[in-house]
């Protein structure tokens, strides 16, 4: 599903954030991205967003070749790819109905059909039954519980997560990583940025490790 090969990115100045980096994660695979501040996790991620371009290598995404990519395609690239931060970056003038209908309403999908999938989605994190509260009503754990709802509302084969559960206590951390781990066992692909080593380990997932712009590997 992502294949990174001898993949490099600089930066105006000759910043290398990330070097030769090659890799391959499978559809369904359920992976964390661990490494010091700086060492360009969120970089990587940028990348497989499309908000970064490779300096140098190839980088596939279902076979596809995103360098070949054009502007104009994107947005529909986008459109398979579900993204959760660690600051939400919920909408505090509008419901939690509304925050998660966002992606949905960008696309041009059918009232009803985005009334079904909110609900669905909702349900999935817990939350339904909370559609007309505003999310700046909820818990720090609810609020996550809503980005992570709006992130796959669309059903998307990628989903990335960085740093996710920075702001929540570690019972709250291990609820939210059991809900990435439900969606990558139906299919999607999940990578997950974080720093929280304690948290991941008793999980026992592949751990894909940079330093300094450069990657290691841990776990099976």
């Amino acid at each position: 599903m992502i294949r990174f090969e001898n993949v490099s990115k600089r930066y105006p100045g000759g910043q290398e954030a990330l070097s030769q980096l090659s890799f391959h994660l499978a559809p369904g695979e359920f992976a964390f991205l661990t490494g010091h501040s700086g060492a360009g996790k969120s970089t990587l991620l940028k990348l497989i967003m499309l908000m970064e371009r490779p300096t140098s290598g190839q980088l596939l995404i279902n076979g596809k070749n995103l360098n070949r990519l054009h502007s104009s395609q994107v947005p529909y690239y986008r459109r398979r790819v579900g993204v959760v931060f660690q600051s939400h970056q919920l909408l505090f003038d509008r419901t939690v109905y509304d925050n998660v209908a966002l992606p949905l309403q960008i696309m041009g999908h059918p009232q009803a059909d985005i009334g079904r999938r909110v609900r669905a989605a909702l349900d999935k994190v817990g939350l339904l039954g909370r559609e007309q509260q505003n999310p700046i009503n909820l818990s720090t754990g609810e609020q996550q519980r809503v980005g992570i709802a709006r992130a796959v509302v669309h059903k998307p084969r990628i989903l990335l997560a960085d740093e996710p559960t920075g702001n929540l206590d570690p019972a709250l951390s291990a609820e939210v990583m059991a809900l990435f781990r439900e969606f990558s066992e139906v299919g999607v692909t999940v990578l997950i940025a974080t720093h929280d080593i304690a948290l991941i380990e008793p999980l026992g997932c592949r751990r894909l490790h940079l330093h300094h712009g450069r990657m290691s590997e841990t776990g099976p």
